[in-house]
């Protein structure tokens, strides 16, 4: 069985408060984007998981589609598979595109071998790899809040907007960036900011980790500025390093970003 997991951009990222348990209460939008990875997996007499594109650097144990298989095998009766992943979104990007594949396998094993667990199941097996690979279960905008993994629905609708997603050659880990965050309760939650028309985000919603990861990386910072030459409303996705912006037309983005890995759609 093909199937195609995507990536997302945060809209808004509120860092508000650190938790006992050691993660972060945040708040932001979640918003699914059509960049994909490719995924195949087939019944086979053996087990075997092949990795192609961009490289991922971790062990096969470590790799959140080997940990979604092994969850669902614990509660199942699989038999061996082949898969097959073939990686164009990158890492450490801030977009997600790990724990789409996680929740991409989980959801392609339900329907491969008909296993009948139910969309509020598959979203519990999802939280346990990571806490936006739940998310990619019902792949719909999404407001989330809490460690990233409690959702509720969002009207939040971008179509007819081009994205461009920039992915300098910069990578920075989920840890890594909140090591170099500090709290904070914003003076307007999130959630009533985006109820304001899309040219006017700019100057009301922020994402939290931009400060400490532009000081790190004053790169990012740069090319931030460069698409909003252009871009109606631009920000980093997630923890970074890839930034995004809204357009209203097409633009030449190998012209404006030779260097760097591009993506851009009309949503």
């Amino acid at each position: 069985m093909l199937v195609f997991p995507n990536c997302k951009i945060n809209i808004g990222l509120n860092i508000l408060s650190k938790r006992t348990d050691g993660f972060h209460n945040i708040e932001t939008l979640l918003y699914p984007v059509p960049w994909t990875d490719i995924l195949e997996i087939i019944p086979s007499d053996y087990e075997e998981f092949k990795f192609e594109g961009i490289q991922i650097e971790c062990s096969l144990h470590d790799n959140l589609c080997y940990k979604a298989y092994q969850i669902i095998k614990e509660d199942y009766r699989l038999p061996p598979i082949q898969l097959f992943l073939y990686k164009n979104i990158p890492n450490g990007a801030g977009l997600g595109g790990g724990s789409a594949d996680a929740a991409f396998t989980l959801m392609t094993l339900n329907q491969l071998f008909s296993l009948q667990i139910d969309e509020t199941k598959l979203m519990q097996y999802a939280s346990k790899i990571g806490s936006d690979c739940a998310f990619f279960i019902k792949n719909n905008p999404a407001f989330a809040i809490e460690k990233g993994d409690v959702f509720s629905e969002s009207q939040i609708i971008l179509k007819g907007y081009y994205l461009l997603i920039v992915k300098p050659p910069v990578h920075i880990s989920t840890a890594e960036a909140y090591n170099r965050i500090k709290p904070r309760m914003p003076e307007v939650p999130l959630n009533a900011l985006l109820n304001r028309p899309v040219s006017e985000w700019h100057s009301l919603i922020r994402n939290d980790f931009e400060t400490p990861v532009f000081a790190a990386f004053p790169e990012l910072s740069e090319v931030k500025k460069r698409l909003y030459e252009m871009a109606v409303y631009a920000s980093m996705s997630g923890s970074g390093s890839a930034l995004y912006g809204l357009f209203d037309e097409k633009i030449d983005y190998q012209k404006e970003f030779p260097n760097d890995i591009c993506w851009m759609k009309r949503l």
